[in-house]
């Protein structure tokens, strides 16, 4: 069974930065992608970042120039680096994989970490 444990949450406040890790219990070279996804009190959850097998980056609107996802394959970690944060960042913040197998998708994800940026 995968497992993805996400780490670095915390209270901040607007402008500054955080760094949250995720780290997964088989190689992340293993998958397809993996990525950060988002969700605020009554709010869908929102896909931030993604990072594919071969390294292309994509980002929602909202953060780019200021989020930042990269890998370090060999500690089999996945990170996203938030910068000039805002109150709108405040959200529960996820890790998931993505692996594809024989056609069809098997998706995982982690348990959370709390983001909490204050004005």
């Amino acid at each position: 069974q995968v497992q993805l444990v996400e780490s670095g949450g915390g209270l901040v406040q607007a402008g500054g930065s955080l760094r949250l890790s995720c780290a997964a219990s088989e190689s992340i070279l293993s998958f397809n992608a993996m990525g950060w996804s988002r969700q605020a009190p009554g709010k869908q959850r929102e896909l931030v970042a993604t990072i594919s097998w071969g390294g292309s980056k994509s980002y929602v609107d909202s953060v780019k120039g200021r989020f930042t996802i990269s890998r370090d394959n060999a500690l089999n970690t996945v990170y996203l680096q938030m910068n000039s944060l805002k109150p709108e960042d405040t959200a529960v913040y996820y890790c998931h994989a993505r692996r594809v197998v024989g056609g069809l998708d098997y998706d995982y994800w982690g348990q959370g970490t709390q983001v909490t940026v204050s004005s």
